[in-house]
């Protein structure tokens, strides 16, 4: 059977040739694509033979491609999410030719038109429609190879309709990435469709004021998430290659704000390339986010000092510090949010050391929902706890409440170490106490200094004494041992030499605790914790880590 008749096949299988005539008209002349834009980012091999076999796996959910029935899948949830934006094409890609992977993709295509194509309901959400614009053009030979007229007019001319949809709808989009995704999408719509380009400065502008709400003046989206970062570098690299493959210039205020947004993703990144666990996140893949970095065109140096972005980033010969020195994000732009206000993590090269336990982020899980609520909580962070409370309030709906609300911070580089001094007041309203934390790096990266202080502030009075805890989780595979007196530990991985812990003015313990990998499963590992009791008065708590060489 020759290809074009296998494709035949699949269309007669859907029973797309006619209906589709109906739907959407006979004998129009179509639309057509002035340009493709070629997208740089691989995709994951492995995956894309998943799709090839009729699986699209994300987390712990899977869903059977071949007869995927999008009416009864609807449009909330990831794995919905990634059916109905189409972005699995890039994986598709990495494991399909071109007319091996049409087949699919035409075939999943087509029975998005019949279920979506003819009225705007759940799947024409702004968001969706401009991610799906991203990748209906960037992967239009895999969506248009078909013989069949229909299919073709019909697909081309249901872009053009849902970007007409999205011109009117982009600002219902909530705020941040999706809003930022609906602007991005349409703005390539504009560029490529034919006829659009006369549209693309009203574009252009809806981006932008989607930028200017939703990203901080450093780079990092106002959500403060590392994930949905990558996300953001990710839609701004399609559409750089979008205005390339146009033959049009990129404006300033774009492309100053996706290089920005690169520097700001770099700022979080460790050193096994993956991410740090923020806002209830995970480290995602170190394989998928190098992808990104390399293919999505654009080039920045990592973000060290970022107020908004909030993360603090400090590095010395292969060692790397992060911390989080902000405020929580605002609930009205961020899905999930934690009580992380001067955690910190620490890596000896590709070795993560010091974590905080992290979610699952967007990803399926089968974490129970109440586990994965604690896991935002202070004390699943590396940080201090004051009275088994949270730094900020976290309602039992999920939403942030009162806490953090001023991060004072400050920064010192001389000969020896590169220092950082900040304080948070999360802590005031309940308890009459700031948070102070000091962090040292040695210019050699093999010493961390810490310093904890609780200072009195405000009316507030502790009336006898408050326990706190500041906690330290462990990467898992990371052995800790306690020395003989009690007051240190010896920290073992095959990834890294010894470091030595020591602190002083409390009582160490040696604890269980977890830790989220990139796929968004639970790992068993330990933590270190110095507890303590602390007065109206206050309390000064000293550590340090040390590599042995």
């Amino acid at each position: 059977m020759s290809e074009a008749a296998a494709r035949l096949v699949v269309v007669s299988k859907l029973g797309r040739p006619a209906l589709l005539s109906r739907l959407f008209g006979r004998g129009k002349q179509p639309l057509r694509l002035t340009a493709v834009p070629r997208d740089h980012v691989h995709g994951d091999r492995a995956r894309g033979e998943q799709l090839l076999a009729g699986k699209l796996i994300r987390g712990s959910d899977m869903l059977a491609l071949p007869d995927v029935d999008f009416g009864r899948i609807g449009t909330s949830g990831p794995l919905a999410e990634e059916l109905q934006g189409f972005s699995w094409l890039r994986d598709l890609s990495a494991a399909a030719s071109r007319e091996r992977g049409a087949r699919l993709a035409e075939a999943v295509a087509g029975r998005w038109l019949l279920a979506h194509g003819t009225r705007a309901d759940g799947a024409w959400a702004p968001a969706l429609w401009g991610e799906r614009l991203l990748f209906w053009t960037a992967y239009a030979p895999y969506l248009l190879s078909s013989s069949d007229g229909n299919y073709r007019s019909a697909l081309l001319n249901t872009m053009a309709r849902g970007a007409r949809h999205v011109a009117g709808s982009a600002d219902s989009a909530a705020p941040g990435l999706p809003r930022i995704t609906a602007w991005a999408g349409l703005t390539v719509a504009g560029l490529l469709l034919q006829g659009g380009l006369h549209r693309v400065a009203r574009a252009e502008a809806g981006l932008l004021r989607a930028l200017a709400t939703g990203q901080s003046e450093d780079g990092g989206l106002l959500s403060r998430n590392p994930a949905e970062q990558a996300i953001l570098v990710d839609r701004l690299g399609l559409l750089r290659a979008a205005y390339h493959a146009a033959k049009q210039t990129m404006p300033d205020g774009l492309e100053s704000a996706a290089t920005a947004a690169l520097a700001a993703l770099h700022g979080v990144v460790m050193g096994d390339g993956a991410l740090g666990s923020w806002q209830g996140g995970n480290p995602g893949e170190a394989a998928r986010l190098s992808a990104l970095i390399e293919g999505c065109g654009l080039r920045a140096r990592p973000l060290r000092q970022a107020r908004a972005w909030g993360y603090q980033r400090l590095t010395a010969l292969g060692t790397v510090i992060v911390v989080d020195a902000a405020p929580p994000p605002a609930t009205r732009v961020a899905r999930i949010g934690s009580a992380s206000t001067l955690a910190f993590e620490l890596a000896d090269g590709a070795q993560r050391l010091l974590v905080n336990c992290g979610g699952p982020g967007v990803l399926p899980t089968l974490i129970p929902p109440e586990l994965a609520q604690a896991l935002r909580t202070t004390a699943a962070q590396s940080t201090l706890t004051l009275g088994d409370t949270n730094s900020t309030a976290i309602m039992p709906d999920g939403s942030l409440g009162k806490g953090v609300e001023d991060v004072a911070l400050s920064r010192v580089e001389d000969d020896e170490f590169s220092r950082l001094e900040a304080s948070h007041d999360g802590y005031v309203r309940g308890f009459g106490l700031v948070h102070h934390r000091n962090l040292a790096l040695a210019n050699d990266g093999k010493e961390v200094r810490g310093l904890d202080k609780l200072a009195a502030r405000g009316r507030k009075k502790i009336r006898e004494a408050a326990a706190y805890a500041i906690r330290f989780h462990l990467a898992p595979g990371v052995e800790a041992v306690r020395t003989a007196d009690g007051m240190g530990a010896i920290l073992r991985s095959s990834g890294a030499p010894p470091w030595h812990f020591r602190c002083r003015g409390a009582q160490l313990e040696v604890e269980e605790s977890v830790w989220v990998d990139g796929e968004g499963r639970l790992t068993g590992t330990m933590q270190l914790a110095i507890v303590g009791e602390v007065s109206a008065l206050g309390a000064e708590i000293g550590w340090q880590f040390r590599r042995s060489s």
